[in-house]
């Protein structure tokens, strides 16, 4: 197989379109607005909203790591990286239908029941706030891994097309593109949380997350397109 070049702006761009998925942003808009009304305190949320996204941070990095240490110790990089490259593609074809019908058919999505588990999750959290402050932490900790485990279906295509090429290379030069990746993949979250700090209504997120969700699909799906074909395309003569 020939040599795959990895460059800083794919990664770049995937962390950035993996950022804005609209399964990410509706979780955390979810809890932001539920950590406003329990704690009724912009300091408590944002502290809360911080520990929450850090906990997203870590657990992505840490799959991320886990996964490409073994696509490279166990000599599967080649298979793995076509299966990248596959899952790309029909990921992006299924995020474009998103755009044109939104939800209708088979759509990239959470597992299914895991809205229920985390409705769940937080109204335990509303129980234990004033009684327990250590099991809430631990509990808003578990809740972050969770949420990241569930939505890997939703939002996991293109963390594992740029996991696939970095497996083309050595694990020390991986690292510190994989740090970027996640950096950026939070983004997103800390402007949501710090724009709530300050005022923003969750329903007015909300509503802007929902009009732009074919939209913002539709990006990720041609740049999921893009990056799939070019996988393939640059194997070579050799494939």
């Amino acid at each position: 197989m020939a040599g795959t070049e990895l460059t800083i702006g794919i990664v770049i761009a995937a962390a950035v379109l993996d950022s804005i998925n609209p399964c990410v942003l509706g979780v955390l808009i979810f809890l932001i607005a539920f950590m406003t009304r329990l704690f009724k305190s912009p300091v408590k949320m944002l502290l809360f909203g911080f520990l929450y996204t850090a906990v997203v941070y870590t657990t992505y990095l840490l799959l991320g790591f886990g996964i490409l240490k073994l696509a490279l110790n166990t000599q599967i990089a080649a298979a793995f990286y076509w299966f990248a490259a596959l899952i790309a593609i029909v990921a992006g074809l299924l995020e474009i239908k998103d755009y044109f019908w939104y939800g209708k058919g088979f759509s990239l999505q959470m597992i299914p029941g895991a809205s229920k588990r985390i409705k769940y999750w937080t109204s335990r959290l509303e129980k234990m706030e004033t009684a327990h402050p250590m099991v809430l932490v631990l509990t808003i900790v578990v809740l972050g891994i969770f949420v990241v485990l569930v939505e890997l279906p939703c939002t996991g295509a293109p963390y594992l097309a740029v996991l696939a090429l970095l497996s083309q290379g050595e694990y020390l030069k991986a690292v510190p593109l994989l740090l970027i990746y996640n950096f950026i993949f939070i983004i997103p979250l800390l402007f949501v949380i710090i724009i709530s700090y300050f005022g923003t209504a969750s329903e007015k997120l909300e509503k802007w997350r929902y009009e732009n969700r074919g939209l913002m699909r539709l990006v990720v799906g041609l740049f999921l397109l893009v990056l799939g074909f070019y996988m393939i395309y640059s194997l070579g003569p050799g494939i």
